[in-house]
């Protein structure tokens, strides 16, 4: 069976060459059906799985579509956080930029004097944090004449109640017809009722819908209580299994907290969250691409579209607050087919979420090895919901990690 190409999508020689130089050889099923639809001018809800190209679907064909004698602003793409926004500038860059299209990102905490001069010398793609491109259009430091896409990128999060009023100055300001493009793992019906207020005749594409994550991502609890939260992560973390890991919390005080209590143990820790200088942010998010820093505690500042490849094991520390949450915590990694491994410690007040989490996206976390709420089929891969979670009285992690076992079906 003949792979397709990019150039059979409708993407040009010159592009998929560049693309081809970057490791984008064939395109993932995503990007198979959403390239010809955005390159025909299509409105689009683009809805798959974490780590299943959506990001790379949609950048690919606007790059293509940019007209590069006009030097002004033709897409701009709209991200919910800052570190999301310079991540998708580094997708678009990596292979717009030799391809003779100009991009550019802006976001706030950064020295808006910068931003304005890089905008007066010309940007044809400019991707956004909402905030900061308000800021510019209120000043009238940029008009957005020459737009022909708009994309909203994490849509179910930009769409929520604190970013409509957001969305809906800026659509104010584009008064010329022009496409609109909607990207995210998960769209709730209300989200989907709000979205298409913004489009008109949208094509919407679901691949994966329902799961909380690929087939190669194992989910599994630790029933546990708040006091003993601390000596199990120290036990997981030891775990020589781990090449890099990522721990999440529900606060930023509780972030800082359990660094104060990890950083003694583990040379490798450092924490991330939206309290913090952007300087610094970006600097600890590069040390932990290349790999620096092995252990992360953030919020869920990181939990939606930060895409490092080499993470192994994501850890909840608190359990999130929406089903939700736990798609894109989770989703950070097994990225692109890799293998991956999710740990959440689970106390009482959590079973609710446990349970939606379960009863929505068709997936029950089993017991951890070695805990008392062990399940007889633990290890297993994201089984679809055949009634509740395993339960126990207190978890006593093993040393080292099973060896993997068959996903059950």
């Amino acid at each position: 069976m003949i792979e397709e190409n990019f150039t059979d999508l409708g993407i040009n020689d010159e592009l998929a060459a560049i693309l081809k130089t970057k490791g984008f050889e064939h395109p993932t099923p995503i990007q198979k059906q959403t390239i010809p639809l955005i390159l025909d001018g299509k409105d689009l809800i683009g809805q798959a799985e974490t780590g299943s190209g959506k990001t790379a679907a949609c950048a690919i064909p606007l790059v293509q579509q940019v007209d590069k004698s006009i030097n002004d602003i033709q897409t701009l793409i709209l991200t919910p956080t800052r570190e999301l926004a310079l991540q998708y500038l580094d997708e678009v860059s990596s292979f717009g930029t030799p391809y003779g299209v100009t991009p550019f990102v802006i976001y706030g905490g950064f020295n808006k004097d910068i931003h304005l001069a890089k905008l007066r010398s010309g940007v044809q793609i400019l991707v956004a944090t909402p905030g900061r491109l308000i800021d510019i259009i209120y000043n009238h430091y940029l008009t957005l004449e020459n737009l022909k896409t708009m994309v909203i990128d994490e849509a179910d999060e930009m769409l929520k109640i604190g970013f409509i009023e957001d969305v809906d100055f800026i659509k104010s300001c584009i008064v010329q017809k022009h496409q609109t493009l909607l990207f995210s793992a998960t769209m709730p019906p209300p989200i989907k009722r709000l979205a298409g207020k913004y489009m008109k005749d949208a094509v919407h594409i679901k691949l994966n819908v329902d799961q909380s994550g690929p087939s190669s991502l194992t989910h599994y609890v630790i029933h546990t209580d708040s006091r003993a939260k601390d000596r199990q992560l120290s036990m997981l973390l030891a775990q020589k299994e781990i090449a890099q890991a990522i721990v999440f919390c529900n606060t930023r005080t509780r972030v800082k907290s359990l660094y104060k209590s990890l950083q003694d143990k583990f040379s490798g820790a450092d924490y991330l969250h939206g309290g913090m200088e952007q300087n610094l942010r970006t600097r600890i998010m590069d040390k932990f691409r290349a790999k620096k820093i092995k252990f992360i505690i953030t919020t869920d500042v990181m939990a939606r579209g930060i895409d490092v490849r080499s993470v192994s094991h994501i850890i909840n520390y608190d359990f999130p607050k929406t089903s939700e949450s736990y798609v894109h915590r989770t989703g950070r990694t097994a990225r692109l087919g890799k293998e991956g491994t999710a740990i959440s410690l689970i106390t009482r007040s959590d079973k609710e979420i446990l349970k939606e989490v379960s009863e929505k996206y068709g997936i029950n976390p089993v017991a951890f090895p070695g805990s008392d709420a062990q399940a007889g089929d633990s290890g297993s891969r994201q089984r679809r919901a055949s009634g509740g979670s395993a339960e126990g009285r207190g978890p006593r992690p093993r040393r080292d990690y099973p060896r993997k076992t068959q996903r059950t079906q």
